[in-house]
């Protein structure tokens, strides 16, 4: 008996995209990579994308670069910004549009102002990273200034349980840290400054200007 696929639930943030049990249309007309003369890309945007294809032998390669770029722009990767991504690339919007599905960091819905994972993975699970979670949820609430979201790995078991804002590493956090958090962050200030990964000192900086520079 073969398994019925349609009752599988799809994860609100996984990689099944409405639509991936219906068949394809072979009806449609081919998909057609932007006319540049009809769309205005920003030139700040198109640069940067441009330097990203230039690293590599084949343009393709610079997709996900290209989609990071779109995104900070627009602060999501919304149609639009996909369009000006996939017109400087010289790809249709639906090659970027299936990179884009894949790849958990890539917002395909609007985002706040702010963007917090908080790694659930095993090592920082078993260190409390559920709690954690359920105590920035709470501090959140209901505004849509901040994106928080769960995510499977962030590679940093070291400082378990962490979190990722704004692409910035914090760790290790207790739930009494959520609060104070989140009101740094509504504040516009550096949140959780001694708990940075990126804030902390390194082995250079401790040493004497003469053997750092060595």
């Amino acid at each position: 008996m073969s398994p019925d696929w349609t009752a599988i639930p799809r994860d609100r943030h996984g990689s099944r995209t409405p639509g991936w049990d219906q068949p394809v249309d072979l009806e449609k007309d081919p998909a057609e990579v932007p006319d540049p003369a009809l769309v205005d890309v920003p030139a700040e945007l198109r640069a940067e994308i441009e330097s990203a294809m230039a690293r590599y032998p084949d343009r393709h390669s610079a997709a996900l670069p290209a989609l990071a770029a779109a995104q900070r722009h627009h602060g999501w990767c919304s149609p639009r910004a996909i369009l000006e991504a996939a017109c400087v690339m010289r790809v249709t919007p639906g090659y970027l549009t299936s990179v884009a599905t894949f790849y958990d960091m890539f917002e395909l819905e609007p985002a706040g102002s702010h963007v917090v994972y908080v790694c659930t993975n095993i090592s920082c699970s078993l260190r409390g990273a559920d709690e954690l979670y359920e105590a920035l949820e709470t501090a959140v609430g209901d505004r849509r200034d901040i994106r928080l979201r769960r995510f499977e790995c962030l590679g940093a078991c070291d400082i378990a349980p962490m979190v990722s804002v704004d692409q910035i590493y914090y760790g290790p956090l207790g739930k009494g840290d959520a609060k104070r958090l989140v009101g740094d962050l509504r504040e516009g200030r550096e949140p959780l400054p001694e708990l940075a990964l990126a804030l902390r000192p390194t082995a250079a900086s401790e040493l004497p200007a003469e053997e750092g520079q060595a």
